[in-house]
């Protein structure tokens, strides 16, 4: 699995925290960015990380501001991607079991890093359940051609 990161000036301490799980647990990554506490603006890093995985570049995508409310909105744009914000360990795990989510969205002002690693931990090693999941899946991606 190759994984692509991102976030604005409001989850890069976060961002920062979980390049580290990454690096932990040996999975291949991007950083695109931001590289500091500046303000920047959420979609200039949230479309590239959305277009690369919808692309098949990346298999997944984390996104990282605020509240990662942002980051998701403009995501979900991309057609392809389904992303999901974060906040508990169940709702990492039912995003990728049932909802088959490709880029996560975390907020640093919502999470602290303790509970961000166990979230990214559970949301990168859960699989996608398929069977009747998939149906549903499916019929998300037909709301993109609407």
């Amino acid at each position: 699995m190759r994984v692509i990161i991102g976030s604005d000036h409001g989850g890069f301490q976060l961002k920062e925290a979980m390049i580290n799980v990454l690096k932990d647990m040996e999975i291949p990554f991007e950083d695109v960015g931001c590289d500091c506490q500046d303000s920047v603006d959420y979609p200039d890093y949230a479309l590239p990380v959305a277009r690369r995985v919808a692309d098949g570049e990346f298999e997944r995508g984390i996104l990282i501001c605020g509240t990662g409310l942002g980051m998701s909105m403009a995501a979900n744009k991309v057609k392809g991607i389904r992303c999901a914000v974060v906040s508990d360990e169940f709702s990492a795990q039912m995003s990728r079991e049932h909802n088959n989510a490709n880029v996560l969205a975390l907020g640093e002002r919502v999470v602290g890093p303790g509970l961000a690693e166990k979230i990214l931990r559970t949301w990168l090693t859960t699989e996608f359940a398929g069977g009747r999941h998939q149906r549903r899946v499916d019929k998300i991606g037909t709301l993109e051609d609407e």
